[in-house]
């Protein structure tokens, strides 16, 4: 492309794909403050590492999909678990352990838990809406389309649970925007968790307050582009072509945006950096401008009161810039029963990057749920 109105195009496309994809990282105001050089080295090595020997999302279950109440088709797959008693029965109820994810990710994100649970416990792993494999939202698209809300997100998960698990008891399992989605279910549907939740992990997320968050950056310069962020999602939603263009073309940028605010550690996997950045670019740009308000919006503070007699886990990254380990150290202090596990030299994308200090500290939550034998528990470690 040449220097002209072409040209200049192409750059203000590159400059807003690597805005979204800050965003997506889940630090949209990081951008417009600290610009990142990443060498091209950085990118091609995790990319080779990964498309060559990386396991990572390979992991499926019986595939099928639940109907959300506007009609949107929402993906999931079952992993099932067949152990049975002397006589050929079922050993006491099934527990179902259902994983939601966060923001710009999918149910590979879950690829550590996944593998470490698969034939001991029976679970649940779906996309949330725009998402993955799971269909823009229909309540989103049209000249009436309306922005995706967390109590939007409580309605799928219930969607998802009637199709998939629509009896016996259950474990509810979220990441980030996946844990606000079970604070949304429990306020809308607190009669499904007094009768049917018998625990509960919510992993580097947030009740609320997100307004407070810097993304370790000076907070006046992200409140200033908060301001105006909205209006640029929704003229750049209506680009979405030329902005997927911006995003390859500041794939570098990208790159380095993904690591920065999805891992702590300098020894992460490089194709475990890699999955991330494909998982995340995956998610259209018009998708990230119709979530974006709803992290604004949400407060869920008074919704935690219905985990209050159910085992807890709260689990955070100690560097986590995304959703603050005091965000979680504060969802731990409305519930005193829960467990409060945070997760040294390890950021937003803690299950990745610290997978068995994760898996141990749900197997212990899942041992006093009652769904794998109490000397499953493996405890918290550093991964």
């Amino acid at each position: 492309m040449g220097e002209g109105t072409g040209g200049s195009g192409w750059r203000r496309a590159g400059f807003a794909g690597a805005a979204i994809g800050v965003l997506a990282a889940g630090a949209a105001a990081g951008v417009a403050i600290e610009r990142l050089t990443v060498g091209r080295s950085v990118r091609q090595k995790a990319r080779l590492a990964l498309d060559a020997t990386g396991p990572y999302g390979t992991l499926r279950g019986t595939a099928s999909r639940a109907l959300a109440d506007d009609g949107t088709a929402l993906a999931y797959e079952l992993d099932e678990v067949g152990e049975t008693d002397e006589i050929g029965e079922t050993a006491g109820p099934v527990v179902t352990v259902v994983f939601c994810h966060g923001f710009c990710l999918a149910q590979d994100s879950w690829h550590y838990q996944r593998a470490a649970l698969r034939g001991r416990v029976r679970t649940v792993f779906w996309d949330q809406r725009g998402h993955g494999r799971s269909a823009r939202g229909a309540s989103q698209t049209g000249a009436d389309g309306v922005p995706v809300t967390i109590d939007r997100l409580g309605r799928d998960l219930r969607a998802v649970i009637d199709a998939a698990a629509p009896e016996g008891p259950l474990v509810l399992v979220g990441h980030s925007m996946g844990g606000m989605t079970v604070m949304a279910l429990a306020e809308r549907y607190p009669e499904l968790i007094r009768d049917r939740v018998v625990g509960v992990a919510l992993v580097g997320t947030s009740a609320g307050r997100l307004e407070e968050v810097s993304y370790g950056l000076p907070l006046a310069g992200v409140n200033a582009v908060r301001r105006v962020l909205p209006g640029v999602l929704r003229a750049l939603g209506s680009q979405a072509e030329l902005v997927e263009k911006g995003r390859r073309a500041t794939a570098d940028l990208f790159a380095g945006l993904v690591k920065k605010y999805s891992f702590a550690s300098e020894d992460v996997d490089p194709a475990v950096v890699r999955f991330a950045e494909r998982m995340i670019e995956a998610t259209p740009v018009d998708v990230v401008a119709e979530f974006y308000p709803a992290f604004a919006a949400h407060d869920k503070r008074l919704a935690l009161a219905g985990f209050r007699d159910l085992p807890v886990l709260a689990l955070a990254g100690d560097q986590d810039l995304v959703t603050p380990a005091s965000h979680t150290e504060a969802i731990a202090a409305e519930l005193p029963g829960a467990e409060l596990v945070v997760v040294p030299d390890a950021g937003h994308l803690v299950m990745l990057e610290r997978p068995e200090a994760v898996t141990g500290a749900l197997l212990g939550l899942l041992a006093r749920a009652g769904a794998v034998p109490a000397d499953s528990g493996e405890g918290p470690g550093n991964g």
